[in-house]
């Protein structure tokens, strides 16, 4: 299944996907440009913008080996994060100038407590994220932020002011509203995008600088429209993961014959359902309570299944969904708890849904995937 639409916008999008420095990465770093890197869709991308960088996220796109990692990182550690930090070791990511993570599981925390001693990266930044969803939680998340500003403004020897703050945010709600606006495309019956694709576009918007990707996002928009997608979908799926980097796997998916319409994943619609709000008076105030209370949650955080499972729900209903993948790397417990909790709500609603227990890498897996994934659509019955 692919997409009809022949645009240069998407062409660059797919390569950014596929690569680790894409052409406009590579030519903004040329310029002397610099890129900091962040492995979760909490961290404040606006503060790293406001800075005069690019935010990265960290993928282990290309990786083939965990062999150095293994040195570091215990065989119960997550595929992810072994192959994140085996190609920190092989100095893939030389081109960062900072990284910064967040306390977000311990699979992460490892990497950090590495990656600082032996990788090299002229700033290693941790923050603390809170697990509640109060304002006293909002309070905190505001210090952190406060501190990550300060770092930022030390090593960079710069102003972070409140108006690059909120020019920061202006942009990054830009591209909040854009992608929100290519997934209404995949509300029709037979959407001008694959979700294959869409995935790429979501990978690309954070993997190369912010303006330029809201620009070239507008035009593939203009492309889109009146365009369809070939008509031998039969099921409209929706998937519900942690990490998914790689358009191959959800490409697997779709060439059987289901089409992938909507999703809740960190590398998707839980990145850039919600703004932030533009008009308050502390944009770092405003920052602290998007990512604490406003942007759709993940398992992270404590007390807040009910509101993750109606945001579920929800989709199924807008996008048509007739069965959802939950999608879950090995070793997560958080995704775990998560997936069990959700497939007990799907099945009260009569929505079916397939769990599968997923590698970073998917050579080796990807077979039994597919045999399960149709398996499944079969099962669905009905088509369409």
């Amino acid at each position: 299944m692919k997409t009809k639409v022949k645009s240069k916008a998407l062409e660059a999008f797919e390569e950014a996907a596929e690569t680790i420095v894409n052409p406009q990465l590579k030519k903004w770093i040329e310029q002397g440009g610099k890129v900091m890197g962040y492995f979760c869709c909490y961290a404040p991308e606006e503060v790293i913008t406001a800075a005069g960088m690019v935010p990265f996220r960290v993928r282990a796109t290309g990786s083939t080996s965990t062999e150095l990692a293994d040195a570091y990182l215990t065989n119960i550690n997550c595929s992810f994060c072994r192959h994140a930090f085996n190609m920190g070791l092989q100095g893939k990511y030389d081109f960062l100038e900072a990284v910064v993570w967040l306390n977000n599981c311990d699979h992460i925390r490892r990497i950090y407590d590495n990656w600082r001693r032996k990788v090299g990266t002229p700033l290693a930044h941790m923050m603390s994220l809170p697990k509640l969803t109060t304002d006293k939680q909002v309070g905190w998340w505001r210090e952190e932020l406060a501190i990550l500003k300060e770092a930022l403004e030390k090593h960079l020897g710069i102003t972070i002011t409140n108006e690059k703050l909120r020019r920061a945010i202006k942009t990054h709600n830009e591209t909040r509203r854009l992608l929100r606006q290519l997934y209404e495309l995949r509300r029709k019956d037979n959407p001008p995008i694959t979700g294959a694709d869409t995935l790429a576009v979501v990978i690309a918007s954070t993997a190369m600088p912010r303006e330029q990707f809201n620009k070239m996002l507008a035009e593939l928009l203009d492309e889109l429209k009146g365009a369809e997608v070939t008509k031998d979908c039969k099921y409209r799926l929706m998937l519900v993961s942690s990490i998914l980097d790689d358009p191959k796997y959800v490409k697997v998916i779709e060439d059987l014959g289901g089409l992938v319409v909507t999703d809740s994943m960190c590398f998707g619609s839980r990145m850039f359902w919600a703004d932030v709000d533009e008009k308050a008076k502390d944009p770092l105030d405003a920052l602290a309570r998007y990512y604490i209370q406003v942007k759709p949650g993940c398992p992270r955080i404590f007390g807040g299944f009910p509101q993750r499972s109606k945001f579920v729900m929800d989709m199924v209903k807008e996008f048509k969904v007739d069965g959802i993948i939950g999608l879950r790397m090995v070793f997560c417990d958080l995704w775990a708890g998560e997936l069990f909790m959700l497939e007990k709500d799907l099945q009260t609603a009569s929505i079916p849904v397939l769990h599968i227990d997923r590698e970073y890498l998917m050579a080796g897996t990807i077979g039994q995937a597919r045999t399960r994934v149709q398996a499944f659509m079969e099962s669905i019955g009905g088509g369409r």
